[in-house]
C-alpha cells in the first residue's frame, strides 16, 4: 500500500513539473509577442501608394550591352591590390566594336564540353 502512494506522489510532482514548464513557455510566447507590438510600434510605416517609386517617363531603365576592350593586367613580383590595378572603375569606359554573340547550336552541349558523343 505504501508504493502506491510513493507512485502517485510521483506522477503528481512530474505532472506539477510539466504545468509548470508549460506556464513558463506560455508566459515566454507572450513576453516575445508584447516585446515584438513595441518593436513595431517605433517602426515607420509602410509608404502609402503615392509615395512608392515610379517608373521615369521615358520609360524602364534599360540594360545596356556592349563589348570593352580587355585590359593588361601588369606584370608584377609582389600581389597586387585593387588600387594598384590600372583605371578599374574610374577611368572612362573603353568600348571595342560589336561582336556577334555566341549562340547555342543544335547538338552542341551548352556549358559543358564540345558536345560529343561523351566517350573517351
Amino acid at each position: 500500500m505504501n508504493s502506491t502512494w510513493t507512485h502517485i506522489a510521483a506522477s503528481s510532482a512530474s505532472a506539477m513539473g510539466l504545468i509548470a514548464a508549460g506556464v513558463v513557455i506560455v508566459a515566454l510566447l507572450l513576453g516575445a509577442f508584447v516585446l515584438g507590438a513595441r518593436i513595431r510600434r517605433r517602426e515607420p510605416r509602410p509608404p502609402r501608394p503615392e509615395e512608392q517609386p515610379r517608373v521615369p517617363d521615358e520609360g524602364p531603365v534599360r540594360e545596356v550591352l556592349e563589348s570593352r576592350e580587355p585590359d593588361e593586367v601588369p606584370r608584377s613580383d609582389t600581389r597586387l591590390t585593387p588600387h594598384e590595378l590600372p583605371g578599374h572603375g574610374n577611368s572612362p569606359s573603353r568600348s571595342a566594336p560589336s561582336k556577334p554573340r555566341p549562340r547555342w547550336r543544335e547538338g552542341g552541349s551548352g556549358s559543358f564540353g564540345s558536345g560529343g558523343p561523351g566517350v573517351g
